[in-house]
Order: structure tokens, then sequence, then C-alpha cells
């Protein structure tokens, strides 16, 4: 038992005084990934989130999808979800919760964290002092736990700002903006007026469930009565939940930090409105049954502070897919603004514009300029307003944030600041650990120097040759306009044939199309097209183009529309293959063509998308001569997704027992061994909600183990799931040759892998 007596002075609460190499502020996945990164770089880390769980607006507490680059498969980027530890996250989300269970997903965020053993985690805990030892260096950051009392002294070597609202970067003085640039400052055409407005507001979501008997609901008196006044109050159905109401949006008009309090009532106020309208208005019958399963108890902030880095991200970064030397993350999102008035306003909600492909992220801008150790994360990486549209989703400032980490390791290790990142040698380096580890860096291929198998002479048990896909699939109607996406060679002309049914004699437009920007997917320039003439009935049609391609690149079979016509698709799914639609995806303003208003310096241009499985099947073809796409050079060759080729060794559909072997001229010590597999970069794997066809990706090899020169096998694994695999040997082992064997997947779908580097 414990008494104490009545003290005249004023008592100081229990203090925790800890110190780390680097100190992450928020926990949302920007700080999840950066937090994870370095740590397993091998630097101690504190990760402090004033939070329960982890992951921010992915949350339990929010439940908003993680997207990125692949947005909801709507755009011409392909295979194009992010890498590293952000795709190591969402593959694992798929495997465990293919059905997007929020709760679900906080667990494996937190099993993630806690699993690594340099990685302290604060949760519950508020940053509210920051204090520096110079005018440029912070020194220690203090914040409280409501849940056990202790105020916390975090002590760091350098510091990360992922909070989004910049706490740690706002006390320590670094500077910021709030709001829009005018369109002088940076040149930005599309950069919005006050009336559109500056800011993007919150939003909170709802679910509900069907109880199995009427379920009466009688609203709270702060309940929105008027369901007018939301002007697009017929979008709403009973179906309606979750992060589909993105567009419940308000707060842009105010101050997004400190009236945010203000904010979420207003925004309560619209959900129960809403819930009042769906289940009492009586346009909803089918509603009697539903009851109100979960309101958010905060809301999901898009836009608040935004830190000035060492490079600030402009309009015509993300438009004309600029290079920077010091590029470590990719986007591409669309520019996606929000009218200010959210919910009440009578514009669509929001005005969203793709590029027409991916494009690099700098160092420079994940620095602060004024802080010089201070990393700055997540929204508030340094980008003006009408570029922090297409940054500031969770999946891309989770792949920037894991470059953060990564070079907060490099930082330490060799006792530099952040702002020597971006010197030649230590860039080289960051991208380098980068790629090693699954960021596909755009045109930047992992360094081959340090790989054995580079050295190595490959052999592999067969290699699939690519003269066709069986004609074995449905037929896919020609009411939009279909294309076979596949990796042509330079300087070859093609013989194709497809399979073809018509219900009526008549004609379809083929066109042979590539990207004006060699290794995109946008198809802006059309080299050759023809008309094939149809019968009535089923037929398959041979044809040719005279024009070869001038460079080694992805090129589309493109046939046009027409609603008489259908093409046969096949049930053979290859690595670095696709169907293409010109469809639509209106969740993305996607309308099948790209058209926005002149002198806004955004492109026009077509969307030719894929189709989520169980559909997307390719089209059945077949080509003379075969395509040779899959060779083993690809095993080494620094790329691990498609691009330019399909960058994959692919073993023959008919190999039972597919292998592969690397033989040394002399006895090599081997430490360690990567191997990048397939887990189909194109799905988007968003977090929640949407749910996903399968557990594991289907081009990806489930078992395989690895042999010695003696036979022995020092890794085995019978439940792959998994991007990479990387295997840190407990004994370096001294071999002449490693064999790497696999189980074969299905008929329709034969084993793949991206790269090997043995070092």
């Amino acid at each position: 038992m414990l008494i104490k007596e009545f003290e005249t002075s004023t008592r100081n609460n229990k203090t925790v005084e800890t110190s780390a190499d680097l100190v992450i502020v928020g926990g949302g996945m920007a700080g999840v990934c950066a937090a994870i990164s370095a740590a397993r770089e091998g630097i101690s880390v504190t990760l402090v989130q004033d939070r329960p769980v982890l992951g921010g607006n992915a949350s339990s507490e929010v439940r908003l999808w993680i997207l990125g680059a692949t947005s909801h498969m709507g755009n011409n980027n392909r295979w194009a979800r992010e890498g590293g530890i952000i795709d190591e996250i969402l593959v694992e989300n798929v495997y465990r919760n293919k059905e997007g269970n929020t709760l679900i997903f906080d667990t494996i965020l937190l099993e993630k964290v806690t699993n690594e053993k340099n990685i302290k985690l604060l949760l519950n805990t508020s940053v509210y002092e920051v204090s520096k030892s110079n005018a440029t260096t912070i020194s220690e950051i203090t914040a409280f736990c409501s849940q056990n009392s202790t105020t916390y002294k975090l002590k760091g070597r350098l510091f990360c700002d992922t909070s989004g609202d910049g706490i740690v970067g706002f006390q320590a003085g670094a500077a910021f903006r709030i709001g829009a640039e005018k369109a002088e400052e940076f040149g930005e055409k599309f950069a919005p007026d006050v009336s559109y407005g500056e800011l993007l507001g919150h939003t909170i979501y709802f679910y509900s469930k069907d109880a199995g008997r009427p379920i009466e609901y009688i609203a709270p008196e702060f309940a929105l009565k008027d369901i007018t006044k939301i002007p697009r109050y017929k979008d709403i159905s009973a179906t309606s939940q979750g992060c589909k109401l993105w567009w419940l949006e308000y707060g842009g008009r105010k101050d997004t930090i400190h009236e945010s309090e203000d904010i979420k009532w207003e925004l309560w106020k619209v959900v129960y409105g809403v819930w009042d309208y769906i289940k009492n208005s009586g346009n909803f019958p089918e509603a009697e049954n539903l009851t109100l399963e979960w309101v958010g108890t905060i809301p999901g902030k898009r836009e608040s502070r935004r830190f000035e880095g060492l490079y600030m991200m402009k309009q015509q970064d993300v438009i004309e897919q600029r290079l920077f030397d010091d590029a470590v993350a990719f986007g591409g999102w669309a520019v996606d603004l929000h009218p200010a008035d959210g919910v009440y306003d009578k514009k669509p909600g929001c005005t969203q514009y793709h590029s027409k492909g991916i494009y690099q992220i700098p160092m420079r801008s994940l620095i602060s300029k004024n802080i010089t150790n201070l990393f700055i994360g997540g929204r508030i990486m340094s980008a003006t307003h009408v570029a922090f549209g297409t940054t500031r989703v969770m999946a891309t400032t989770a792949h920037s944030g894991q470059s953060i980490g990564y070079g907060a390791a490099q930082c330490i290790q060799n006792n530099i600041l952040p702002a020597a990142l971006v010197e030649k040698k230590q860039i080289v380096a960051l991208q380098q650990t980068l790629n090693l580890n699954g960021q596909s860096i755009p045109e930047i291929a992992i360094n081959q120097e340090a790989n054995l198998v580079k050295k190595a002479t490959i052999h592999t048990s067969s290699t699939f040759k690519l003269n066709g896909l069986k004609a074995d699939g449905e037929w896919y109607s020609l009411a939009q306009g279909i294309a076979q996406l596949l990796p042509l060679k330079r300087g070859i002309t093609y013989t194709y044939s497809f399979h073809f049914s018509s219900d009526i004699a008549t004609s379809v437009q083929v066109a042979l199309r590539t990207c004006k920007r060699t290794g995109y997917y946008t198809p802006d320039v059309t080299l050759e097209s023809k008309e094939i003439q149809l019968v009535k009935g089923e037929q398959e049609v041979e044809f040719s183009f005279d024009t070869p391609l001038d460079a080694n690149q992805y090129a589309f079979i493109t046939f046009l529309k027409n609603e008489h016509v259908s093409v046969r698709t096949s049930k053979q799914r290859v690595t670095g293959i696709l169907s293409l639609f010109n469809g639509e995806n209106k969740a993305v303003n996607n309308n099948g063509k790209q058209t926005p208003p002149d002198n806004i310096g955004i492109d026009t241009f077509e969307f030719w998308i894929p189709q989520r499985r169980p559909n997307g099947y390719n089209l059945a073809f077949s080509t003379t001569p075969a395509l040779d796409i899959y060779e083993k050079e690809n095993l080494c060759n620094g790329f691990v997704r498609p691009y330019l080729g399909t960058n994959a060794w692919v073993a023959d559909l008919n190999d039972e027992e597919p292998c592969i072997t690397m033989k040394w001229d002399a006895v090599q010590t081997i430490k360690s061994i990567r191997l990048f597999f397939d887990t189909d970069y194109d799905h988007a794997m968003e977090s929640s909600l949407y749910g996903h066809p399968e557990s594991v990706m289907p081009f990806c090899v489930r078992k395989f183990r690895i042999k010695d020169q003696d036979g022995k096998v020092v890794y085995e694994t019978t439940d792959n799931h998994q991007t990479i695999t990387k295997i840190l040997l407990p004994n370096a082992i001294k071999t002449s040759f490693i064999t790497i064997e696999f189980d074969s997947l299905n008929k329709h779908t034969p084993v793949s892998l991206f790269e090997v580097f043995i070092a």
C-alpha cells in the first residue's frame, strides 16, 4: 500500500530519459517505414506515436486505404506499386487479410515494428516541446504519455518529423508553408485560386452492417437535419460506407491544425445526418436491417503545414516526370486537389489530373533546409500545394519514408548530416541500398559490381519462349478498345495472329503503339495502323506491321472499339505480360481519356488500364518470331520489375522441376542471398475495404530450396508469398556453385524470378 502525505510544492510526473541515433515523431505509414528501414540497418530508433495504434489514416481509427502510384489500377502506371518495406507490409496484409479488415492491418504494423529489436516504440505519446543545442540543431524532444502518466525526454543524433502537422519542425523553427502558392511563384498553371480553396479538408468515415432484423435509429440533436445542404446527397446509398465516402470532407476554409476539433464536430454532424437520411428518409427500404457499426472518432487529415526542404517539388516535376540525380523514391497518384468547401461545395469533390507515368522524388525534398539534423517526411515533405496533391497519399509517403530511414542510417554510419546525402558518393550508395531492398527508383538499376551472380556461369533448366498464349479463355467484347502489352525487341518485325468472333461482316482497326517516353506506358505514339477484315463468325486472323521499334520497350497491339466484335482470351498468365482496356475508372477521374482545360500545364492522353483479377486475362495470340524476353541474363540486370522488358527469367510451362544453377571457376565465400519474386507490382493492394481475389499473387513462387555444391540445402521454404527473400547465412558458406530449385506453380502460370543477388 502507498500513502503519500500532503506536499506544499507541486509534484513532477515520472520522467524517463532515452537516447537514440534517430528519433521519429509520427507513426503513420511514413514513420513506420522510416523506423523499420533504419532499424534494419543497425541504428537505434525511437518511434513516437500519439495514437494507440500505428498507421495513421490507414489504421482502424480512420480506415483509409493505402494507395499510391497504382491509383486503383486506373491510370497508365504499369507495375508501379511501391516497393521495399511498404510492399512487404501490403503483401503481408493481402496474405493474412485479403478482405481488408483494418483491425487486422493494425496488428500487422504493430508486429512489423515490435519485431525490430532496434526500435523503441512509444504509443499514446504526444510531443509537446523541442530543445535545440544551437539555432539549427535539435538536441531533444519532450513528450507525454497519457496512459502511463510519464514524461519522456528523448535525445537523438537525428530527428525525423512524420507527424502530419509537423510539430517537431514547427517548434524547431523550420520554415514551412500553409495554403497554395500563387501560380507565378513556381510557374504552376494548375495552382488554385482562393475561390476554389487553398487547403484540403478532413474526412470522417462510417461503417454499417446487417443486423438480421429491423433496427431503429434516432439521430443525435447535433446531426445534420437538412440533407439537401449536401449538394451531392443523391450519391448517397444504403451501401455507402468507409473510404468510398472520401468526399464527406470539411475544413478547407479553416485552420486545419488549431481548429481540428471544430472540424471533427462538423464532420460528425454530417456523418450522423447522412445515416439519419439513409435510415429515416424512406428512400432506402433496403436499409431497414442496417445498423451503424462504427464512426471515426478522429478525422483523417489531408493537409496542414508543408515544410521547406533543400528542394521543393512542383507541378512540372510531376507532370513532366523530371529526373533527379538524388532520386530516392517515386510517386504516381494524380495531382488531386479538393475544393475548400468540401461536402458543402457544389463543385466536384476533387479535381484530379494524372501524369503520363510515375515521377521521381528527390532526397532533397525530405531534408529540412534550416534544421541540419531534421528529416521531413510524410505529407509535410517539401512540395508546393499542387505537387502535394500527389505526394500526400500514403503509399507514396511510405516509400519516401523508407528513403529517410535508410538515409538516416547512412548518416550515422558515416558520421554525416542529412544534407551530405545528396553528394555524389553518398547518394549513389543510398540508391544502391534502397534498390537492393526493393525500392525500384525509376530508371536506376541495382549496381552489379558486388553481385557474385554477375561473375558466374548461369544454367537454367528451361526458358519460356513466348510464341503465343493458348486460346482457351473467354471472349472479350470490343465494346471498348483492347490492347495486348508486349515487350518487343528493336529492329524486329513480328507477325501476329489473334482470334476474333464477329456477329456481322466488318473490320477492326489495329495499331502498333508505343510511349514517346521510352520505358513508360502511355501509348501516345502510333507507329503503324491497319484495318483487318472480318467475316461473320469465329476466325483466327494473321497480320504484321512493317515498322519495327527503334528501342527495346513495351508496345501496345491495340484493337479499337467495334461492338460487333469480340477477341478471344487465354487462361495463361505470365510475368510481364498484360492486356489493357481503353476503359474508365471514375474513382480516379479516368473517363477513358484525360482532357484537361487549356493552359493548366496538364497533358491530354488516353488511358489504357488493366482489369482486376479474377478478370484481366491476356488475349490469346501467336507471334513469329517468338519473343525472347525471359533470358537468364535478366537475373542480374539490376531491375526487379518490368521496365523496357520483363527483366525476369521464366521457366517453360512444361518444366516440372525448374531450377537455376550458378557456377564459378573458383570457390566463393557466400554470406547472403537475395531473391526477387513476382508479386504482381501491377496489382493495387489497397489495405482496406476493397478486398482482393487471392491471398498470394499468382506469379509468386511458393516453394523453393537452395543447395550448395555438395547438395546440402542451405535454405528452404514452403510458404513464400513475399516479393523479396533475403537470406543472411549464420555462417558463410564456401562453394563453387549454387542451385535454386523451384516447385512448379500451375498449368497456366510458369515459375518466374526477377533477380538473384549473392554477396
